[in-house]
């Protein structure tokens, strides 16, 4: 499987002013760095792990594309952060035995960035844009024609000087993901053949991933200790990863070994601050700053400045599992915390 940057930007936690959550799913660059987490990656979609509908879904459209010798449709992936979409973008290509390049949204910023990345695919590419709801109008409006029609459409010039310029492109196969299916406008949404969801990963399926992995970084985990993880990574391969590594971390540093129980799980967990429901100090202060209100809705900008906190991080990092696990309750009045939630925060006694 042939992998090609187009150095055009990167997919990195985008609060960098704040101190890393071991629980946020946003990747960080030690682990774009981390050579082991590259070997973990599947190279085909049999080896991929979860979203068995997905790869079903995909082999067809796949095995379909080969038999008529022709691009795979324009796919659009979309999920949360850290469940997959770069990996399976890696697979198809693979599956379809060529070539994938990848770029960055937020980094296309010009027209002539977008308009590099076509002129440079061949026949039967595959041009990955991660994050692409971030694609600026003119950008986004360069590819209408490209996904459509496999042209450019270019305008050369200004004012009476002006002429258009078309540039017939390779037949390719764009895949993009984004975490945010809303923000895509509806024009290029309609240009994907395939759409589809990565959902969250269940608990046996990260179970299978950790252990996989601890095979990798020369790590053994009992039973117990796998499936403990598993319940704690919020439903996030890229969680289960990293918790893991930071267990590691603590096993051979405090306990001078390589080999994790159950017991040794919790208390390494217990030394960054996170519990049995993989809930970190901040999740537990923005439930007992919503419990301290008295069942009253409380607005997005009053819990992000009592907790000095951007409103962006609550919204998009911190809420969405929250609102999972059945924690917390979004109301056009407010944030309220549920029955669930109550429960939670007055088991901890304060602990905060």
């Amino acid at each position: 499987m042939a992998i090609i940057s187009s150095n055009i930007g990167n997919n990195e936690a985008p609060f960098h002013n704040k101190e890393l959550r071991l629980v946020d799913s946003n990747i960080i660059p030690e682990e774009k760095r981390n050579n082991n987490l590259n070997l973990a990656r599947p190279v085909t979609l049999q080896e991929f792990i979860g979203q068995e509908q997905l790869k079903s879904s995909l082999k067809i459209a796949i095995d379909a594309s080969i038999y008529r010798k022709e691009p795979l449709e324009h796919t659009l992936l979309y999920g949360q952060p850290g469940l997959g979409k770069t990996t399976l973008a890696f697979l198809i290509a693979h599956a379809m035995h060529t070539k994938c390049r990848i770029a960055n949204a937020p980094s296309i910023e010009r027209p002539r960035d977008i308009v590099g990345l076509l002129l440079g695919l061949k026949e039967g590419e595959v041009l990955f844009i991660d994050e692409i709801h971030r694609l600026n109008r003119l950008t986004e409006e360069l590819l209408y024609s490209a996904m459509e029609d496999f042209r450019l459409d270019l305008t050369m010039g200004a004012n009476r000087g002006a002429r258009c310029r078309t540039i017939n492109l390779p037949r390719f196969t764009l895949i993009g993901a984004t975490t945010k299916l809303a923000s895509i406008s509806a024009p290029l949404r309609d240009r994907f053949g395939i759409s589809q969801k990565i959902e969250f990963y269940t608990h046996d399926e990260l179970k299978q991933i950790i252990v996989n992995y601890s095979g990798l970084i020369n790590i053994n985990l009992d039973d117990e200790a796998s499936y403990n993880l598993a319940k704690i990574s919020r439903g996030t391969p890229r969680i289960a990863l990293r918790l893991l590594r930071r267990v590691r971390d603590y096993a051979q540093v405090v306990k001078k070994t390589n080999f994790i129980s159950g017991n040794l799980i919790k208390k390494a967990l217990n030394s960054y601050q996170i519990d049995e429901k993989g809930l970190d100090s901040l999740d537990r202060q923005y439930l007992f700053f919503l419990k301290q209100n008295n069942n009253i809705p409380t607005g997005l900008d009053s819990i992000a400045a009592g907790l000095a906190e951007e409103t962006s991080m609550l919204e998009f990092v911190v809420e969405p599992y929250l609102i999972q696990i059945g924690f917390l309750a979004r109301t056009p009045r407010g944030r309220l915390l549920t029955a669930l939630g109550k429960k939670y925060i007055d088991s901890q006694n304060g602990n905060f």
